[in-house]
């Protein structure tokens, strides 16, 4: 299977472990919701799994590839203050841990441009 095939199913993957992750260890994400969100950080925890879970459905669906891979990348961008609020937090941990929340904010632009890249290359096949 060539690469840009496997890239959607790569993409979903990356998603469902995610979401997984979001309803298996909640108590790390609700951590890094942001204050001023409304509601309880759980209920955005769950919530974004849910939707990491369902784009994950949708990415590795070809019929509905180009639009989900869409609002995956959508979806990356918009968690990015998640991102920032952990950098800020974690600013005074350890050399080791600070590094992983420091790298997780760059690492969004890579993530937006492979969904949109799948987006580009997944144009409703079936």
């Amino acid at each position: 299977m060539p690469r840009s095939e496997r890239s959607p199913l790569l993409l979903a993957g990356l998603l469902a472990t995610a979401g997984v992750a979001h309803f298996a260890a909640p108590r790390t994400f609700d951590a890094i919701v942001p204050r001023g969100l409304p509601g309880t950080p759980r209920a955005w925890t769950y919530a974004s799994g849910a939707v990491e879970l369902a784009l994950a459905a949708g990415v590795a669906w070809p019929r509905t590839r180009r639009t989900t891979a869409l609002a995956a990348a959508a979806f990356f961008a918009g968690v990015f203050p998640a991102n920032v609020k952990m950098a800020v937090d974690w600013r005074h941990r350890p050399a080791p841990q600070r590094a992983a929340a420091y790298g997780r904010l760059p690492l969004q632009v890579p993530l937006v441009l492979w969904a949109r890249g799948v987006a580009r290359n997944g144009e409703g096949r079936s």
